[in-house]
């Protein structure tokens, strides 16, 4: 165990020296693996993982999914599912921050990331809150708020890399997320009617819609929420496994953009390059993670610590708790993949050996990792929006997402109270 904890300590220093995570992961599962046992041993260990990894059927999932959310984005499908929640929510106090988050989920249930969703939405809707005079700390607290529904509600890169690290089902993990995301939008949703009801001039009511305008409004949006039922709906009732939605809605994405003219040369090639590069960055940190986990493994560290919490009778749902609050810690200094790379090596074994699931413990792993998007000091959902909004401090933007934050809080509390509310999907299926 001490092996092991010495080994964590060395990727937390490499990591602040500014080595890439999964070089580290990498480099330290090797030489650490190699001490336990010899250097052949963990150097073919190594290149095994990599190779038996490199070439597994469903680790093709991640380029899909990827290739699927650039599609949309470039797709300009942001704007109507802002329109169409708009004219539902938009003649409420807080009405465009409320619409905002709703936009944001239903556009990452097609993105499938928080940072792209984050940055997308800011330019369609922070135009229109600044035309109704939204306080810009509400405005973009919404916005990176509702940005970081992009790795829970599926299709999300960071459930499946956390299924590949476990062993976990990729798609009961899906399935899994849509319950907590729909309850991470009803939260949001009441974190912007706090903020107005103790200040009615953060979020000023927006012109009220009629019926004809809300039908228009959702026949632009048909295709995208199609797609998306399309996908997530086929794995539901098991007509396709997750690699094979994957690759059939990428091809729905690339047809939606054809069809409404989108789909340019140029733009294939930047879809292509980007995606390339996105999947071999995530590729590199992900077999560093395996190797990692290997030596934790070998050293012993999750029985070590399965050992200690039994030992000091600690009840289970207890050392649940220990554990999103070291998440919780860690999300104020470490952005979401590292987090989870991290982390989920050690603590997925000790879980699953005191009898949870491991599906259940991955959706509070990601919404762990949700609040670390918008915490400060690092709060990767408002640093990407200061990139977008030059005029906005970033003081302003962490004033605002605080209640945002705090709703976080009591969603991972009744997630972890109430198990069914992850699990009752996945065990329908």
């Amino acid at each position: 165990m001490t092996f092991a904890l010495i080994g964590f300590a060395v990727v937390l220093v490499l990591a602040f020296l500014r080595m890439p995570l999964g070089v580290a992961l990498g480099l330290v599962g090797l030489v650490g693996f190699s001490e336990l046992s010899n250097y052949r041993a963990g150097i073919s260990n190594a290149a095994r993982l990599v190779i038996d990894s490199g070439q597994s059927y469903g680790l093709s999932v991640v380029p899909l999914f990827i290739l699927m959310g650039l599609m949309v984005d470039r797709g300009g499908m942001a704007k109507e599912l802002y329109r169409a929640a708009y004219t539902f929510l938009g003649h409420r106090r807080g009405g465009l921050a409320m619409s905002t988050i709703v936009a944001c989920g239903m556009f990452s249930a097609i993105c499938g990331s928080s940072l792209a969703t984050a940055a997308t939405m800011s330019k369609v809707s922070m135009p229109e809150m600044r035309r109704y005079k939204y306080d810009d700390s509400l405005a973009t607290a919404s916005i990176a708020a509702g940005g970081t529904l992009g790795i829970l509600i599926p299709p999300s890169v960071i459930l499946v890399i956390y299924g590949l690290i476990t062993n976990a089902s990729v798609g009961k993990l899906f399935i899994a997320g849509v319950l907590p995301g729909i309850i991470g939008v009803l939260f949001y949703l009441g974190a912007v009617m706090f903020v107005v009801s103790r200040n009615p001039d953060a979020g000023p009511a927006g012109e009220k819609s009629n019926w004809g305008e809300r039908l228009v409004a959702l026949r632009d949006v048909w295709a995208t929420l199609g797609l998306f039922i399309f996908v997530i709906g086929g794995i539901y009732v098991g007509a396709f496994t997750p690699t094979e939605a994957a690759g059939m809605g990428a091809a729905g994405a690339i047809a939606i953009a054809y069809f409404r003219g989108a789909l340019t040369w140029k733009v294939v090639m930047e879809v292509a390059r980007e995606t390339t590069l996105t999947t071999a960055k995530l590729f590199v940190v992900v077999f560093g993670a395996m190797i990692f986990s290997n030596f934790v493994n070998r050293a012993g560290l999750p029985d070590a610590l399965l050992n200690i919490a039994q030992g000091f009778d600690f009840p289970p749902l207890g050392v649940i708790f220990v554990i999103i609050l070291i998440y919780l810690i860690l999300g104020c200094v470490f952005e979401s993949l590292s987090m989870i790379l991290l982390t989920v090596p050690i603590f997925a074994p000790l879980v699953q050996g005191l009898g949870f699931d491991l599906i259940w413990f991955g959706i509070l792993v990601v919404v762990a990792t949700e609040i670390s998007l918008i915490t400060p000091p690092i709060g990767m959902n408002v640093f990407v929006l200061k990139g977008v909004l030059k005029d906005v401090s970033v003081q302003t933007i962490f004033k605002g997402v605080t209640p945002f934050w705090v709703a976080d809080i009591f969603r991972i509390i009744l997630l972890a109270l109430v198990p069914g509310i992850a699990l009752i999907l996945p065990s329908m299926m």
